[in-house]
């Protein structure tokens, strides 16, 4: 991985992460694209769940077969139920935001899931369209890959469309594996020991 140039991060005091959930200490980071843009990348909130639907909304139709194995138009209340249930440590999500245009909008999402024995967890990563190409998928997988880590995962992995030519490049970037899937002969898995 290359290193990225950061600030300091900035420290909250305590993050609430929803009523059934406990609070969460955490850190935020204020980055530099590749472009000099700086994004927020900080833990997901229930608070967040009207950005995460327009995020999804606004992901072009490729991008949203990529992330989600299928074709739809606008994300389900179950969908966002699921994505919106974190609760940073079987499950963890990272979301990127930026000021654009005058509005405060999600630019990109990294999240995991664990499998049932609690040893690997299962990753993805997305980012806006006109987001691409400036370094944000590399910025949220390495915080993602550092909390799995911390959690004591011993394997990350992400099952993905063997036409998604972008996370192929990421995952060989991030030196992540990859196999064929002999479950779906349409998708692969890529995978880094942890």
């Amino acid at each position: 991985m290359s290193p990225t140039a950061k600030q300091p991060p900035v420290k909250p005091s305590t993050v609430a992460a929803g009523a059934e959930f406990p609070a969460l200490e955490g850190d935020h980071w204020i980055e530099p694209l590749r472009d000099g843009t700086r994004v927020l990348i900080r833990p997901l909130r229930e608070s967040d769940r009207g950005l995460e639907e327009t995020f999804i909304r606004e992901l072009s139709p490729e991008a949203r077969r990529y992330r989600f194995l299928g074709d739809f138009k606008a994300p389900s209340k179950q969908l966002l139920d699921q994505l919106m249930h974190v609760d940073y440590v079987h499950d963890m999500a990272f979301v990127a935001l930026a000021h654009d245009n005058g509005r405060l909008r999600e630019v990109g999402i990294s999240r995991y899931a664990s499998t049932r024995d609690g040893k690997q967890c299962e990753c993805a990563v997305t980012v806006a369209d006109d987001w691409r190409n400036r370094g944000l998928a590399v910025m949220l997988m390495q915080h993602l890959v550092d909390v799995a880590r911390k959690h004591k995962f011993t394997r990350i992995f992400s099952v993905d469309d063997t036409t998604n030519e972008p996370m192929r490049e990421l995952a060989h970037f991030l030196g992540f594996t990859c196999e064929s899937n002999p479950d779906d002969p349409k998708t692969v898995v890529y995978s880094l020991s942890l």
